[in-house]
């Protein structure tokens, strides 16, 4: 008989939430997805993805540098400028993303035309 306890189902679970408490915010996949083909300058990965604050861009790539995801790098210039790129361990979340985009591709709808999503 299986286990469905509590203490055993939380104990399951405890990765996958990991994974989704970053994951799961808003901006968090396309920065990603942005960094997977290479390392960008902040104003380049803003234009990237439409619609996204300077401020929560700047939150959630504070957020991928600590977890380790993401390193921010000073380009001293003129003109001063940032970029950001991804870890080894960030890296390391290709194959797992491709993954879930072609299983995307397979079972979720298309978003409505003109929904901007």
């Amino acid at each position: 008989m299986a286990d469905h306890s509590e203490q055993t189902c939380r104990r399951v679970d405890v990765g996958i939430s990991r994974v989704f408490e970053l994951f799961g915010k808003r901006w968090t996949g396309p920065i990603v997805s942005v960094l997977l083909q290479r390392p960008v300058h902040f104003a380049e990965l803003r234009r990237a993805i439409p619609g996204i604050s300077e401020r929560m861009l700047s939150d959630r790539l504070t957020e991928l540098g600590a977890a380790g995801l993401v390193i921010r790098e000073v380009d001293e210039g003129p003109p001063l400028r940032v970029a950001y790129r991804l870890t080894e361990a960030g890296a390391a979340m290709e194959p797992a993303l491709k993954e879930l985009g072609q299983w995307a591709d397979t079972y979720l709808a298309e978003p409505e035309p003109g929904t901007g999503c």
